[in-house]
């Protein structure tokens, strides 16, 4: 007779809890998910119907047929984005909770308003999903039909003329002090709490110029409510074919885009970034999705764009912003 001294075969179940102890642990957090397996949520740092709201629900949309798991806008307006970022810092960081903001979240606002996080360090981007111009916009009760006209105007009127911004230190503030020194202009900044109600006070002329995002003045626009002057792209935009960059009236330097992001933090599985990453970059090439951007005013972001690369245009950006606001003492709130 043969005796048989080999130990019986291990249960499978022993051997695949095994061998996912021997993975690091984000690599079994991320197997162990198969991510995603449950809803998506993108926080926005503004109010329903507002220009980054618009972007996240139809990108989201997009995202969801792809994953065919539901992916939720979650609206948390305010404070500069902290709303809003602080609401993703809160949650596991398990890849299922992201932001989706304008640039301005690590441009321009750490240097108006008074963080508890650092967002270079606490944020990492995944994509710039759109991007949009400004423009130049005027009560259109002026008589100011182009640039050098508005130029002349203000000149006749040193001190007594007002641009808007949708907030204080914003691209919006920056652009009209930017323009203000290369023409040599002495207008009077007032800044307001978004878009919709410095625009309003544009319409009832009580302010005069105003350089906003094309997505909520293009509209208005359209319907002769405002005048556009000139678009801050380095041509001439496609929504406004009519209308001239501030580089074909002599000021390249001033040309300038605002890009929108999706955010996460730098904790999150790199594997799990790496494929919203793609999902993102797939729906931001689909002519659907750009359709609707571009009746927005907008452009889908660009997918040959790096990480490494949008995060040295993010660091960039936010230095010559604080140079800019520490020259005029510009103070956090």
């Amino acid at each position: 007779m043969t005796l048989h001294t080999s130990s019986p075969a291990l249960p499978r179940r022993t051997l695949v809890l095994a061998s996912l102890l021997a993975l690091p642990f984000g690599q079994v957090m991320a197997q162990g998910t198969g991510w995603p397996n449950r809803p998506i949520r993108i926080v926005v740092p503004a109010p329903a119907g507002g220009a980054s709201d618009m972007i996240a629900r139809t990108v989201a949309e997009n995202v969801r047929k792809s994953l065919n798991q539901p992916v939720l806008v979650e609206n948390k307006p305010g404070a500069g984005g902290i709303l809003a970022v602080e609401s993703m810092l809160g949650a596991p960081r398990d890849g299922y909770t992201f932001v989706l903001s304008p640039n301005s979240l690590v441009t321009e606002n750490p240097h108006s308003y008074k963080f508890r996080f650092d967002p270079l360090k606490d944020l990492v981007p995944i994509a710039e999903v759109a991007s949009v111009a400004l423009v130049l916009v005027a009560d259109p009760s002026l008589p100011v039909s182009n640039l050098a006209e508005m130029v002349a105007y203000v000149k006749t009127r040193p001190g007594k003329v007002s641009y808007a911004s949708y907030s204080p230190g914003t691209l919006s503030h920056l652009k009209g002090l930017q323009f203000s020194k290369a023409a040599g202009l002495d207008m009077v900044h007032v800044g307001y709490k978004g878009s919709p109600p410095a625009l309003q006070d544009l319409m009832g002329g009580q302010v005069q110029f105003m350089f906003d995002g094309l997505g909520t003045s293009l509209p208005l626009i359209k319907s002769g409510k405002v005048r556009a002057l000139a678009v801050t792209s380095a041509k001439r935009s496609p929504y406004l074919p009519d209308v001239p960059s501030l580089a074909e009236a002599g000021h390249p330097d001033l040309s300038q885009i605002m890009g929108t992001s999706i955010w996460s933090t730098p904790d999150v599985p790199q594997d799990i970034r790496d494929k919203f990453r793609q999902e993102l970059i797939k729906a931001i090439s689909t002519p659907s999705v750009k359709s609707q951007l571009g009746a927005l005013g907008m452009d889908a972001g660009n997918p040959a764009q790096t990480v490494p690369e949008l995060e040295k245009a993010l660091r960039q950006d936010n230095e010559s912003t604080g140079r800019m606001l520490r020259s005029i003492g510009h103070q956090p709130s």
